[in-house]
């Protein structure tokens, strides 16, 4: 569970707040008391060979790329809201 900070809490202890970040701990940031954005640790990414990647995939049928895009266009909102 993310624990709740302010915007002067996260500048006023952002080292205190970055060693609890090393340790896994996640935060939401709030201003004036409305969530703004959140804070969490960065995974590690883990590598894959292309060998591994490729026999993986090996026999599995091919995409046809138009219906493909159809489908993504379909159930995938890839829009965006400005906020002011």
């Amino acid at each position: 569970m993310a624990k709740e900070i302010s915007q002067r809490e996260l500048r006023n202890n952002s080292g205190q707040i970055m060693r609890s970040l090393d340790r896994g701990e996640s935060f939401v940031v709030t201003r004036n008391g409305i969530p703004v954005g959140e804070l969490h640790p960065v995974r590690q990414r883990r590598w894959v060979d292309v060998d591994r990647v490729m026999a993986a995939f090996h026999g599995a049928p091919p995409i046809d790329p138009e219906p493909f895009r159809a489908d993504l266009d379909r159930w995938v909102d890839q829009g965006f809201a400005v906020r002011g």
